[in-house]
């Protein structure tokens, strides 16, 4: 897979109802993954929440968000932040390098618990990014 950028919104909530509008607007292919889905223990009052949906549409484009994790505050506004993927993992770390130079690290580029490397960062201009390389299986 090609590395892509396209935008992530977090919700306060409302993931699944969004990511379902969106797709009824768009059309496409939807798949989410709820906090409890990946063996760990989910957080109290997230049973139903998600922690990551991906909507990919027949026109090419790609939409991606989730519930807020617990502790992180939700600013209407600003709850977007832009998000690069994919397999080639050295041109997605030389992105990473570049992005959090200067800026600050949410989230070390590292491997998650749902088998991917990835990492959070917010750049020299306050711009939010997220990196996540797909473990080649």
């Amino acid at each position: 897979m090609a590395s892509r950028l396209n935008p992530y919104i977090s919700f306060s909530g409302d993931a699944r109802q969004a990511m379902e509008f969106y797709k009824s607007v768009l059309g496409g292919t939807l798949s989410l993954s709820g906090y409890g889905d990946f063996g760990s223990e989910t957080p109290p009052g997230y049973e139903d929440k998600i922690m990551h949906g991906m909507l990919e549409t027949p026109s090419g484009y790609t939409l991606m968000g989730a519930d807020n994790p617990p502790g992180m505050e939700h600013r209407p506004g600003t709850n977007f932040s832009v998000s690069l993927s994919g397999d080639d993992g050295d041109e997605l770390r030389g992105y990473w390098d570049k992005l959090s130079q200067g800026g600050t690290v949410a989230v070390p580029l590292e491997k998650q618990m749902w088998g991917d490397v990835f990492g959070m960062c917010t750049d020299k201009f306050g711009i939010t990014w997220m990196v996540n390389i797909t473990e080649q299986g």
